[in-house]
């Protein structure tokens, strides 16, 4: 046998690092983890995989965000709407098609791992924590405004503004923020099934206070109010589109919980596609009826509660008053789902050895306690003293990077590995990946500078705790050969 000479000095470090960087997780090994004894209990169907998509999608994008989507697009707004949902909905038939091959709680994360190797997957999981984790914040912080909303309307007092915002926004400290994130970590903390049971009767009440919503809203909508339709032109649409982008992340969620579906190859996908229909169209309704009963420069002046477009048009704050509270409901629900998402690519991560495992050890009930208690104190004190703006467009810009990896995977798994079992096959392929991942470079684009600047500090801190913790404890480092024999 002839013992080929490996290379030396900076030649040999430099093959070493680029293997280390480019390993993949083959899709058996992921697909076999999820079928052993991995500690998480499977007890969730269509149903409640649905649920969990649109509980983690229907939320503050049209219960806050919209508000601040108004001022930069006008009555355009709702093609903002149409253009982060088909953006997102390329994405959804991406996670559809790799969701029904690798069901992994890792979500975008796993599937990097399979296709294009360790250090994009890291990447990918890193952006997964700026998206799941600044969301269940920016939500908190929204779940704050209606809770201070239902009791104004109600009592006709208000919470002090010290206590409804963190120091940068003149405040002290968000004090319902925080605590939303805290009652949703107790309720995981229960158990999923019962998590899932509550978050199902919460989906329920968002969706039925946004119907009321619309068809209380469209008996007041003025022609007048859609003109001019794009008073800040394309340009307007395009930022108002990637902000709102943040409000469709949601899906992601039921694939993060594959592991713990019955039937994730069947299930998955059909959730995912369900989820993204329902919660598109009550988006385009919602903005539909809000811009259409109230001039669009109203909403300039800080009248951008949909409970207060209520008051406006019925003239009494009764209705204002039920939708505050099913704002409140919906909202939490959110935060429960995103929470529950985010601790389940942590779960994967700590798995792969990427991240301490802590992360990964699971209860006698399945559940996954101390990544449950160690993140949501993190988030609560995000939540607490950020300003939900940035953490929207922070948030956005991760995971349109993350959905980009998505397509990506797509097309590296119909090339490399096309005998593989799809259960849901993404149409138009590979045109439509392609489009996706285009797609979410424009909304990207369409950043601010500040928005890039936050993200390459966040991927700068990333890449350091990788190349000084991930990369040498990766479950996969024993596998790394330091030479060839042939």
């Amino acid at each position: 046998m002839v013992q080929q000479r490996s290379p030396v000095g900076a030649d040999a470090s430099e093959s070493t690092l680029g293997r280390r960087l480019s390993r993949r997780k083959p899709v058996e090994k992921l697909v076999a983890e999820t079928e052993g004894d991995h500690g998480l209990r499977r007890t969730m169907g269509f149903w409640q995989l649905s649920m969990i998509g649109i509980g983690a999608t229907l939320g503050t994008g049209i219960f806050v965000v919209l508000g601040e989507a108004v001022p930069i697009a006008g009555p355009a707004v709702i093609l903002a709407f149409v253009l982060a949902g088909v953006t997102a909905l390329f994405s959804a038939l991406a996670y559809a098609e790799m969701a029904g091959m690798i069901p992994a709680s890792g979500s975008a994360y796993s599937y990097s791992y399979a296709t294009m190797g360790e250090f994009t997957a890291w990447v990918c999981g890193w952006c997964l924590m700026l998206t799941y984790g600044v969301s269940v914040a920016a939500v908190g912080v929204g779940w704050g405004q209606y809770i201070n909303e239902l009791l104004h309307l109600t009592t006709g007092l208000s919470l002090p503004g010290a206590l409804l915002a963190g120091p940068l926004e003149g405040g002290l400290v968000n004090v319902p923020a925080a605590v939303v994130v805290l009652l949703s970590m107790f309720a995981l903390l229960v158990g999923v099934r019962e998590s899932t049971r509550v978050n199902a009767v919460m989906v329920t009440v968002k969706v039925a206070v946004l119907v009321m919503f619309v068809a209380i809203a469209v008996t007041a909508v003025q022609r007048g109010n859609f003109a001019p339709f794009m008073p800040m032109g394309m340009a307007g649409v395009s930022a108002a589109g990637a902000t709102l982008f943040f409000s469709y992340i949601g899906f992601d969620s039921a694939s993060t919980a594959s592991e713990e579906a019955r039937d994730p190859q069947r299930d998955l996908p059909r959730a995912i596609m369900f989820s993204m229909i329902v919660v598109t169209a009550l988006y385009c309704l919602v903005a539909f009826s809000a811009v259409g009963a109230l001039n669009w420069t109203e909403f300039a002046e800080g009248r951008t509660s949909l409970a207060g477009i209520l008051t406006v048009v019925t003239g009494t704050p009764v209705w204002a008053v039920i939708f505050a509270a099913g704002a409140v409901l919906a909202l939490a629900s959110v935060v429960l789902v995103v929470l529950y998402s985010q601790t389940r690519i942590l779960f994967a991560m700590s798995r792969d050895g990427l991240i301490p495992a802590a992360f990964s050890r699971v209860d006698a009930h399945g559940t996954p306690r101390a990544n449950t208690v160690i993140t949501s104190v993190f988030i609560a004190v995000l939540a607490a003293f950020i300003p939900l703006g940035p953490l929207a467009d922070a948030t956005a810009i991760g995971t349109l990077f993350a959905f980009a990896l998505v397509n990506v995977a797509v097309l590296v798994l119909r090339r490399t590995r096309p005998d593989l079992r799809r259960a849901f096959r993404m149409p138009g392929a590979p045109v439509t990946p392609v489009l996706g991942v285009l797609a979410c470079a424009y909304l990207m684009a369409s950043m601010p500078v500040s928005v890039w600047a936050a993200f390459c500090a966040w991927l700068a801190v990333g890449l350091a705790i990788y190349f000084g913790y991930g990369m040498r404890r990766s479950a996969l480092e024993a596998e790394t050969v330091p030479e060839v024999r042939a």
